[in-house]
């Protein structure tokens, strides 16, 4: 068996396909157990490399989970509003606000002008942060402790959750008369 390329029990001989070389004895081993630490060491980068694919596109997934949420809005904001009132007039409005990572809103207070009449506003509610980073808000909105309106707007928050964007989507009076409008939010988390 010794002379037709293959393995002898006594001697160990080995010839390689690709090479007329014959190896035997204690050089067949070394090669053998090189290639073997070889072929290890090969499975092992894959290996870690694989684990670390992995790795690095879970931890962004799970990074992700609270991407948009009331946690990443709670905080103190600044914001102006503008537009109109129909029939009633133009409104803006600069003020502050409060969102807590319970959904509500508070400490508001805004100075605004609407058709020309100045009042000092305050103003509380709830919002709602969805995981595409849209929401709503409902303030009640007084001055000098006197309710004004009820106010729905739809919002959108961008710039890693430190801006957000809102259009008053409805407007009531305490008496239940609903204004139509056009007025436009746009606020920076401070």
């Amino acid at each position: 068996m010794k002379g037709d390329g293959s393995r002898s029990m006594s001697s160990v001989t080995y010839r390689r396909e690709t090479s007329e070389q014959v190896v035997s004895g204690p050089q067949f081993e070394e090669r053998e157990e090189d290639d073997m630490k070889h072929r290890i060491a090969s499975r092992g980068l894959v290996g870690l490399f694989a684990i670390g694919l992995v790795a690095s596109i879970a931890v962004p997934a799970h990074a992700d989970d609270d991407h948009c949420s009331l946690k990443r809005a709670a905080g103190k904001w600044s914001f102006t509003d503008s537009g109109t009132v129909v029939g009633v007039g133009p409104r803006v409005a600069v003020g502050i606000l409060t969102l807590d990572s319970a959904g509500n809103v508070s400490n508001g207070a805004a100075t605004s002008s609407l058709n020309g009449s100045v009042a000092q506003e305050t103003f509380s509610g709830t919002y709602t942060v969805n995981p595409d980073c849209t929401g709503t808000i409902t303030v009640t909105i007084s001055s000098a402790g006197v309710e004004l309106f009820v106010v729905n707007l739809n919002s959108s928050f961008d710039g890693d959750m430190k801006h957000i964007r809102a259009i008053f989507t409805s407007v009531v009076e305490p008496n239940g008369t609903s204004l139509s409008t056009v007025i436009a939010l746009d606020g920076n988390k401070q």
